[in-house]
């Protein structure tokens, strides 16, 4: 799978490379790429008003037929939006001709549908539960981020899955175009993905052990309830303060470490300060560079609550 998985990497992670700009750097390079059905990147600068996208690659116009914008743009099971929200963005594409604009001028016609229609035969196919792939930060909603799992081919990681420390929306760990790892969590009759997170960023121990009783750290404050304050120390570790009045969620605070204790995957903290702060989300932590994972199991063995995940793999 990883070769197949180089071939076919979220929008964006080509555009920059030297041989995307060597094949983009000339009309007689572009041919070549033409005869050789290379996949390459360039920005979109327009979708017109039939939702053709366009572009250029160096000093050669470029279109995107509506058709061959996505993969399902042609029988109406990829809504618009699928090419318009792709104006100011990499996209993916193989050369398909060349014609003449209404000036006259060379032009390249190029197909994503193409690229997405072989990322999926080839790469998304061949993906079972367990796996862990590379993904970038599409878009994100209330209810989860969509993922590009390659070739602009999207899958959705529900919100409840992107870590233990509950969250209020995925902008809260996620920033846009954000590039990440992501897990197989499962994958239906129509073969659609989701994707999960949570169990990449470490168990209980792996986090709890970054920590020492005494220290002063910095958190978020995830939740304020009447019986104390839940305050995330990593995105899959958080721990409860005392009641305070004047906190509210969403908050930075500075805490003090009162004690750890595995036996009940409790942490008791309490907050020195606590403020508003426009702080971007820290840079996660990955705990496995595992590329497949059957079993997670998140709580100590010494716990007497479970917390584990399965993946089972699904025979397509």
């Amino acid at each position: 799978m990883g070769e197949k998985m180089k071939n076919f990497l979220p929008e964006g992670s080509l555009i920059d490379t030297a041989q995307n700009k060597h094949a983009l750097s000339s009309l007689a390079n572009l041919k070549l790429a033409h005869q050789k059905g290379t996949i390459l990147e360039a920005r979109v600068s327009l979708c017109d008003k039939d939702h053709n996208l366009h572009m250029m690659l160096g000093d050669t116009p470029a279109i995107v037929p509506k058709v061959e914008g996505a993969l399902g743009m042609d029988d109406g099971s990829v809504r618009d939006i699928a090419v318009i929200s792709r104006v100011n963005k990499p996209v993916c594409f193989k050369i398909i001709d060349f014609d003449n604009d209404e000036n006259g001028n060379t032009r390249a016609v190029l197909s994503r549908r193409a690229v997405q229609a072989e990322c999926v035969e080839q790469y998304i196919s061949s993906l079972r539960c367990g796996d862990v792939i590379p993904a970038c930060v599409s878009h994100m909603e209330k209810f989860g981020v969509f993922l590009d799992i390659g070739s602009g081919i999207n899958a959705l990681m529900p919100i409840d899955s992107i870590s233990i420390s509950r969250i209020p929306h995925p902008n809260a760990r996620f920033v846009q175009g954000e590039n990440i790892k992501a897990v197989v969590k499962g994958i239906d009759e129509f073969g659609r993905i989701t994707l999960s997170h949570k169990e990449l960023l470490g168990t209980w121990e792996q986090n709890a052990q970054l920590f020492s009783a005494g220290e002063t750290v910095p958190g978020i404050v995830r939740s304020v309830e009447k019986y104390g304050i839940f305050v995330e120390l990593t995105p899959n570790l958080a721990g409860l303060a005392e009641f305070s009045a004047g906190v509210s969620a969403g908050q930075h605070a500075s805490v003090y470490i009162k004690s750890l204790n595995p036996e009940r995957m409790k942490i008791k903290l309490i907050i020195v300060d606590c403020f508003d702060a426009n702080y971007p989300p820290a840079p996660l932590n990955y705990f496995t560079d595992s590329l497949h994972i059957n079993h997670w199991l998140y709580s100590p063995e010494s716990s007497q609550k479970v917390i584990e995940s399965y993946f089972e793999d699904f025979e397509k």
